[in-house]
């Protein structure tokens, strides 16, 4: 049974690796076929008969860490300096005023509507706001480099941003002034403990000769992350703050704390951690994706019942990114089918609390947000990539303005 078990993951990565490979070419997203992979298998199996343990109390750890590496991979690409000043500002505004134009409107129709409380509207439609980074950069990858430039950027932003908001609409029993105080004072200890532990870590990636320094590295990142959550702390704040640091190494050579620091050798440490990370980011979201395409039921896919409410948030996110891509003046296709929904979404709607849960935001909508928000993105690339290769001479000269 072990060795079925082991052949069965290596030939499902292999799979997944594939997917990833023909992506630019099929210009279908690999989360798609994951989880369909993953749905297929459960039903062979419940044919055969084979009894299979409850996968689902997995997910939430392989989301855990999944979220963690995904946003320490996107923010080791985030450089941070003059050139960037533009391009950080627009996608900060656009992913920002996107969560919280989305949270609120939402918060307040299922308030006057239902009479449901403005925190739990809150804590429900969050999950729902926020980008996938995990199949949004992938799916970029047939772009020009600055609009996969902008993706990034985005898609890492809305995930921090997110996940910070949800965790103060989360964070004791109401929202109110001295409750924002508590938090922001809880945020400033985490700037704190993030300035200093991504220093030391830093340091210990340069100085470790031992020949195994990046596993201890990410385990302390993830052992870190946990700690913080136990005292309510926005933890993600760490793993964005390191890989700023890490991704913008060189900008810190004129500090004297690190005046002994040997950036060559830092430099090339830090090349070699980002492939890890990478690695170990395509397996933990491969496995995550599988699973949860393994305990998926078919009726929370197909259910009419849920159509209606995951239709309009779906509707809902390509409106709003509509105006703000044409306030900031973005080019708009196809930057504005790019809005899938994934791992956090899943992760953050696990993570509420049963007292907190609306009954009629289920987990059948939230599949079916995926669903819909990755197909429209697919076929939306599908279209502007066939546009973009007839203009690609003129395309060119535009990427530097986009």
């Amino acid at each position: 049974m072990a060795e079925a078990v082991t052949i069965s993951i290596c030939v499902l990565l292999l799979i997944s690796y594939f997917f990833d490979i023909t992506a630019k070419f099929t210009k279908i997203p690999s989360v798609i076929l994951l989880l369909a992979i993953g749905w297929l298998l459960n039903q062979i199996i419940g044919l055969s008969g084979i009894n299979i343990p409850d996968l689902n109390v997995i997910l939430p750890i392989l989301g855990t860490v999944g979220l963690i590496l995904i946003v320490l991979d996107g923010s080791l690409e985030l450089e941070l300096n003059r050139s960037k000043k533009s391009l950080v500002t627009r996608t900060l505004l656009i992913s920002t005023t996107s969560v919280l134009i989305m949270t609120f409107a939402s918060a307040a129709w299922l308030y006057y509507e239902w009479g449901i409380s403005f925190r739990q509207g809150l804590i429900n439609v969050t999950p729902f706001c926020i980008i996938s980074s995990a199949i949004a950069i992938p799916s970029a990858i047939n772009l020009t480099s600055a609009k996969r430039e902008f993706i990034i950027y985005e898609s890492s932003i809305s995930d921090i941003v997110g996940v910070i908001f949800f965790n103060f609409v989360t964070f004791g029993t109401a929202i109110t002034i001295s409750g924002g105080f508590h938090f922001l004072g809880q945020f400033a200890l985490m700037i704190i403990i993030s300035i200093v532990a991504s220093l030391v870590l830093a340091i210990l990636l340069g100085k470790i000769d031992h020949h195994i320094k990046y596993g201890p590295i990410i385990i302390s990142i993830i052992l870190i992350y946990e700690i913080s959550k136990i005292y309510h702390l926005p933890a993600l704040i760490f793993i964005l703050f390191f890989g700023l640091v890490l991704g913008n190494i060189d900008e810190l050579r004129g500090v004297k704390f690190l005046k002994n620091v040997r950036f060559t050798k830092l430099n090339k440490e830090v090349s070699l951690f980002k492939d890890v990370v990478i690695e170990a980011t395509f397996v933990v979201r491969s496995l995550f994706f599988l699973v949860l395409g393994f305990v998926l039921e078919t009726d929370d896919i197909i259910n009419v019942n849920s159509l209606q409410w995951s239709g309009a948030i779906v509707g809902l996110i390509f409106v709003v990114r509509f105006i703000l891509l044409k306030i900031t003046k973005m080019e708009i296709t196809p930057l504005v089918f790019i809005a899938p929904r994934g791992l956090i979404t899943i992760l953050l709607f696990l993570a509420i609390v049963p007292t907190d849960k609306i009954p009629f935001i289920n987990q059948s909508i939230v599949i079916q947000v995926i669903l819909m928000t990755t197909v429209i993105m697919m076929i939306g690339l599908m279209f502007s990539n066939k546009k973009d290769e007839k203009i690609k001479p003129v395309e060119s000269v535009e990427e530097i303005t986009v």
